[in-house]
């Protein structure tokens, strides 16, 4: 009998704890679902507040994806069958609207979208910005597209590199 009592109590619990995650009203949003377009912050027009450099180490490499590969083999220029290693200036957009990671950095050349700070740098690189008193704002960074040697009759992948200091550790 107390076992079949004990059974109604834990059966009544799981109820009422379904019933209220169900009628929750504070539930988060889902992200939306991709509509086949691709999102892609824009580039405002104002100036950049702040410039980095590390001294030509260029230790922070862009995560692309490959529907961005197409313009970094225009940005890398005419580089025969060796890696290409073309020097550019790049703007870093903290990206506030990114529905995926809430604290995105997108990455442009020429203003062109090139891929995105990682997302243990882009933390990092906001807090420099907090620091620097310029949150939220546009910097820029010198950078290099490099890669697409040819190797075994096929074409390398591309990839950015920035002069900004290491910002994962």
């Amino acid at each position: 009998m107390q076992l079949l009592i004990s059974l109604l109590i834990i059966l009544a619990t799981a109820a009422v704890v379904y019933a209220i995650i169900k009628t929750n009203p504070n539930q988060p949003k889902p992200l939306p679902l991709p509509t086949g377009v691709p999102y892609e912050p824009k580039l405002p027009d104002s100036a950049p507040a702040l410039h980095w450099s590390d001294g030509g180490r260029f230790m922070v490499e862009v995560m692309t994806e490959s529907r961005y590969q197409p313009t970094l083999k225009a940005l890398a220029g005419d580089h025969g069958d060796g890696a290409a290693a073309a020097p550019y200036m790049a703007t870093l957009m903290p990206d506030d609207h990114n529905a995926y990671e809430n604290e995105a950095v997108a990455v442009f050349i020429g203003g062109r979208m090139v891929g995105y700070l990682p997302q243990k740098a882009a933390i990092k690189f906001r807090e420099l910005l907090r620091k620097k008193e310029a949150a939220g704002q546009l910097s820029t960074t010198d950078a290099q597209v490099r890669g697409g040697a040819l190797w075994q009759g096929k074409r390398l992948q591309y990839a950015v590199v920035l002069d900004v200091e290491p910002l994962q550790k």
